[in-house]
């Protein structure tokens, strides 16, 4: 494995984002060019706890959080790429545009994300990227955002 094309499997995942369990929601990245482009996968399950409440009888992955999976898949491409493994990055939202929802995610269905840079590079605090999430080859969502990615300076 080289360092312009790399996979990062759950274990890796959690070394590089501060993301856990109920809110972790990318279970593998795979394609990782650098911190130019990625995709991350996503298996929905029934027992999330989203789909006690959104909807019990007609379970649905609530939008915002196939845009927060994406931007996790985003984040670990970046520390990848920028080796940012085990230093305690942050990430932090700043915008979110150009959002559309075209498909229901529902349990059984295996999220596809695929993200690329639309701007950033090393020293970089503010990056900007494209994704698409896509279930069968079937568009689910897309959206341009912006995140803040830095290392936790605090020490905490």
């Amino acid at each position: 494995m080289n360092d312009d094309n790399r996979n990062a499997d759950i274990a890796l995942i959690k070394r590089i984002l501060p993301h856990r369990y109920p809110f972790l929601l990318v279970d593998k990245v795979v394609d990782i060019n650098g911190f130019n482009n990625a995709t991350g996968l996503k298996n929905i399950t029934f027992n999330e706890p989203q789909f006690q409440g959104h909807f019990p009888n007609t379970p649905i992955m609530p939008g915002i959080m196939i845009v927060e999976a994406m931007a996790q898949t985003a984040a670990v491409m970046v520390g990848v790429g920028l080796n940012f493994i085990d230093k305690e990055m942050l990430i932090y939202f700043m915008a979110i545009d150009k959002c559309k929802f075209r498909r229901k995610v529902i349990p059984g269905d295996q999220l596809i994300m695929k993200l690329k840079t639309l701007r950033g590079q090393p020293g970089s605090k503010v990056w900007k990227f494209y994704g698409e999430a896509t279930v069968h080859g079937e568009m689910a969502a897309e959206a341009e955002f912006s995140a803040m990615m830095d290392l936790n300076s605090t020490g905490e």
